[in-house]
């Protein structure tokens, strides 16, 4: 067992045992190899027969007598209508003896669960449940189909083994790896592999299986958690790829949560009290339908329940993101500004900032893993915005909502006078305060801007202009009137990231996540012109009569898109319709005569525009879309 783990868990139980309010029956389930490994069995009464939830864990299965039970039963137990089964991993705590050199995790799980079925306490159905590693566990177990594995719950789980979760941008996350190595040993292979490459592709395809996988899942993820890119990815491929038989009945919900907070209110700086504990309302529901077989209304449930943030709303839909995304582009500007119009011609102007590794951009909360650090959306005001060694880009202050679901994309036009560096972004709402609260983070580590294998490795010439894309993780967020959108620019964000060393040497000499052999300070620029338009896309969403209460309840269309010298737009009970730049200012204003109108767009010029349609039966009622104009007029 990790000593880590051993200490912790020693250190809890010493100042906890005058609080224990549960008291489980401990319970020797048998292995195949003979092995018994040691688990907590919660009753809700010694008559009956229950369907059982199984929760495997490394952590400790003794900890839930102190703080209770998952899914909101805490130490009501009595009235459950589930038995709980809470099993230590092989080799962990109690079940220690039972260690082996390597655990087939997948195949303990199915044993327990043929177990549990085949007692007199259990109805013969079972489910099991569980985040981060007891969300793993879950899809290795289901991958090994017992016949009595009814349904199953990881939370903000992602069993796949990718380079890309581990070196985003082509830079390994040191705090992240620092974490998992002091809960679960170390993890040489991915730092001796920096390059994608054979051991890579040998891992991606043998760690998700989901044509193996032959009951429901619920996957649950957040917003602000490492695993949301993986998650989304998930419930995709299973929807895809796993057996016809139940292909269509996996679900995913994602919350406004960091991976410690699930179905908390408070995140970081925001607080959410409209998502508190909707993940564990949400999996009883699936539980009580799958397993209990409960007509709630769960087949109605589109594929993916969402929570828009800035609304405070759950929504639904059946793809990710949902239909009727239109692309909005903003540009950089010298000045600091992001704004709708391309910047002035020429090949300049640039901004510049230095980056010294020595003395980094620090790590302010973000989608971390280390128990050492923030986690969460805080503000990057005080210490990250007022260092010497960052860009700040802000949009003007928003005088209309923008409600954006998906990826954000950036493409920049950068420069160094060093062979290699990184650009560091984070992407921030600002508050009329003047707090800038963390949305998102990406990385580009430059000689892997053309591909991440070694033949692919490519240094940058000094003082030469490079195109770069990146994206920031999946969003539903409505940004508020009075707000702005803030693009940080730096090259460092540590110690989320490894700091490059800016030399174009060894990434990781002596085999470490962070070493610094003879770093150099590096002088970056970023480039904003027509010649190099730097810019942001925002992927924004079409509000409907469900989304939003302004909303008019009559759809309307719009098109083309983007638009030509007309523009047409064609529904029903409309009577007026305005124009709107990205200023907020009204640029034109039309009456509605029919149910289908078109209109001259003659003088206004190239970009994107949003237009208000009123609704003749209530002046209140609005319906918004965003257009754009692709060629002056």
């Amino acid at each position: 067992m990790n000593k880590y783990l051993l200490l912790s868990g020693l250190l809890l139980l010493a100042f906890l045992p005058l609080r224990a309010q549960l008291s489980p029956q401990s319970i020797s389930i048998p292995m195949r190899d003979g092995k018994n490994l040691a688990a907590h069995l919660y009753l809700p009464n010694t008559t009956d027969t229950f369907p059982v939830i199984l929760v495997q864990t490394p952590y400790n299965k003794n900890l839930y007598q102190f703080f209770g039970l998952p899914l909101g039963i805490g130490t009501d137990i009595a009235n459950s209508n589930y038995a709980i089964v809470i099993l230590d991993w092989r080799c962990f705590f109690g079940s220690a003896a039972a260690c082996v050199a390597a655990p087939k995790r997948g195949e303990d799980g199915y044993d327990a669960v043929e177990w549990i079925a085949d007692q007199a306490w259990c109805n013969g159905k079972v489910g099991t449940w569980g985040l981060s590693a007891l969300g793993n566990v879950q899809f290795w177990t289901a991958e090994e189909q017992p016949p009595h594995l009814v349904c199953a719950v990881p939370e903000v789980a992602a069993p796949w083994e990718t380079y890309h979760k581990y070196y985003p941008g082509g830079s390994i996350i040191v705090e992240h790896l620092q974490m998992l190595e002091t809960l679960f040993g170390n993890f040489d292979l991915v730092v001796d592999n920096p390059y994608y490459n054979l051991v890579w592709q040998f891992a991606e395809n043998t760690s998700m299986n989901p044509e193996q996988i032959e009951v429901p899942m619920l996957l649950v993820a957040g917003w602000f958690d490492h695993n949301t890119l993986w998650d989304l990815v998930l419930i995709d491929t299973l929807a895809s790829s796993s057996p016809a038989s139940v292909k269509d009945q996996h679900k995913i919900l994602v919350g406004p949560w960091i991976h410690g907070g699930l179905g908390a209110t408070d995140q970081g700086d925001l607080s959410f009290p409209e998502a508190q504990h909707a993940n564990d309302e949400l999996a009883l529901e699936f539980f009580d339908y799958h397993i209990r077989g409960i007509d709630n209304g769960w087949e109605e449930r589109q594929r993916y329940t969402y929570f828009q943030m800035g609304e405070g709303e759950w929504k639904q839909s059946e793809v990710w993101p949902p239909a009727g995304i239109n692309w909005l582009p903003w540009f950089l500007h010298d000045s600091g500004e992001i704004l709708p119009n391309v910047p002035s011609p020429g090949a300049g102007p640039y901004l510049e900032f230095s980056y010294d590794p020595e003395d980094p951009s620090p790590t302010i909360g973000g989608k971390t893993l280390h128990s050492d650090l923030l986690q969460g959306p805080y503000d990057q005001a005080d210490e990250v915005e007022s260092r010497n060694d960052v860009l700040a880009f802000s949009t003007p202050v928003l005088t209309e909502e923008l409600y954006v679901q998906g990826k954000i994309r950036v493409k920049l036009f950068v420069s160094s006078d060093r062979p290699d560096t990184d650009f560091a972004l984070r992407l921030t709402e600002v508050y009329p305060d003047g707090s800038s609260i963390l949305l998102g983070e990406a990385i580009q580590r430059m000689r892997f801007r053309e591909g991440y294998t070694a033949n692919d490795e490519v240094f940058m010439t000094p003082g030469e202009v490079y195109p770069i894309e990146l994206e920031f993780e999946d969003l539903a967020i409505t940004f508020q009137e009075g707000n702005q959108l803030r693009l940080i620019v730096s090259s460092s964000n540590y110690p989320r990231y490894n700091r490059n060393m800016n030399t174009g040497g060894e990434m990781h000499p002596g085999g470490n996540y962070d070493t610094l052999v003879n770093p150099l300070i590096a002088s970056n620029r970023v480039y904003s012109s027509s010649q190099y338009p730097s810019m942001l896309d925002l992927p924004i969403g079409q509000q409907t009569s469900a989304d939003n209460e302004r909303t008019a309840k009559a759809p309307f269309l719009l098109y083309p898109n983007p638009v030509g010298p007309e523009l047409t737009i064609e529904g029903p009970e409309f009577c007026q319709v305005e124009l709107f730049d990205l200023h907020g200012r009204l640029v034109r204003s039309y009456e509605l005569r029919t149910e289908k109108e078109t209109f001259d767009l003659s003088g206004l010029a190239e970009g994107v525009y949003v237009v208000r349609v009123y609704s003749c039966l209530n002046q209140n009622s609005q319906n918004f879309r965003i257009f754009r104009i692709k060629s002056p007029r």
